[in-house]
């Protein structure tokens, strides 16, 4: 089947507001342009400039939680200034899409795209959000990327760091920002596993430590390893005793691996996943097609999904697919490879 959103990293968060201040410069002239981060996801922002009609992107500039960043160096002649942020493929299908209204060109690595309203090749049109940054004394404008959570800066980082450790296999939930013995707890864990220090947690690279550790095989939880050279989509299922939940898609890079989220503790876990092509269709060899399940059926769809009732899956406009049980006991590292 062809994936129609099927990438996580052309997400963001729940319900994602573009925070930025009320004032705006009154020339065209910018200066510096500075986009600062109050998400709970480590995500990758695009720019887009509009000056006399013509409107270029660029990106990607990736943002951790309570970090800011430089977008623009120096003065800049436009009309308008457009945002766009996709979070890293480690948090899977949980971002939900953003709703900018300017459709623009992005591309999947580094870019700078002259004419970002007509995409060409393999270029996409993402929705971008127009942003009026607001000055600070130094000529700086601030632009802020923020949740409905509507966390400051400290709640962010923390809420960050839960995030990672949930989807790392340690039990770090709720996700609200709010420190307490839980969340220490789950971080001492983390901390120990690696071997570091306990003030490592509050270093500038932490989050790049926790996301390497989040694409590495795990001891806990389930990992999901692409030992594959194609992009590989999987999917999970929960069944609490009462509901079974499916839920999906989840990007996996080729080499890389990854820890879907499992929350509450599921009487039974369930797997499936197929390998796909650039253009998100499914990849066949032999006539068959390249995926990695069971013979349980559950219900998915091409687009990301959460559903929570398994009956009739066609008739209800949904696809069908194998998913296989996984025992999580002592924590499950499943590796797709090639047959």
């Amino acid at each position: 089947m062809t994936r129609k959103t099927a990438d996580p990293r052309y997400s963001v968060a729940a319900a994602i507001a573009l925070a930025v201040a009320l004032t705006a410069s009154a020339t065209p002239a910018r200066a510096d342009l500075k986009l600062c981060s109050r998400m709970s996801y480590v995500v990758e922002a695009a720019l887009g400039v509009e000056n006399k009609g013509t409107t270029a992107t660029s990106g990607w500039f990736r943002i951790d939680p309570a970090q800011c960043r430089v977008v623009l160096q120096g003065e800049l002649a436009a009309d308008h200034l457009y945002v766009h942020a996709r979070a890293l493929p480690v948090y899977g299908a949980s971002p939900m899409p953003q709703s900018g209204a300017e459709q623009l060109c992005v591309a999947t690595d580094n870019f700078t795209i002259a004419a970002a309203r007509q995409c060409r090749g393999a270029q996409s049109a993402v929705p971008f959000t127009e942003i009026k940054p607001s000055v600070t004394d130094d000529g700086t404008q601030l632009a802020y990327l923020a949740e409905d959570s509507a966390y400051d800066d400290e709640q962010a980082r923390l809420a960050g760091i839960q995030r990672l450790l949930v989807i790392a296999g340690y039990d770090a939930a709720p996700i609200d920002g709010v420190d307490g013995p839980k969340t220490q707890a789950a971080l001492s864990a983390f901390l120990k596993s690696q071997g570091l220090a306990t003030e490592a947690a509050q270093g500038a690279d932490f989050f790049t430590t926790m996301i390497a550790r989040v694409q590495a095989p795990s001891a806990t939880g389930l990992t999901w390893c692409n030992d594959t050279p194609h992009k590989v989509m999987a999917a999970i299922a929960t069944d609490d005793g009462r509901v079974i939940a499916s839920r999906g898609w989840y990007r996996i890079e080729p080499g890389k691996c990854l820890h879907p989220d499992v929350a509450g503790q599921p009487k039974r876990v369930f797997s499936f996943a197929e390998a796909v092509d650039g253009d998100g269709r499914t990849i066949r060899l032999n006539g068959r097609p390249l995926t990695w399940g069971g013979s349980t059926a559950l219900c998915t769809r091409e687009s990301k999904f959460e559903i929570n009732d398994q009956v009739d899956c066609g008739a209800r406009g949904l696809s069908s697919s194998g998913f296989a049980p996984v025992d999580l006991v002592a924590g499950r590292t499943l590796r797709f490879g090639m047959p």
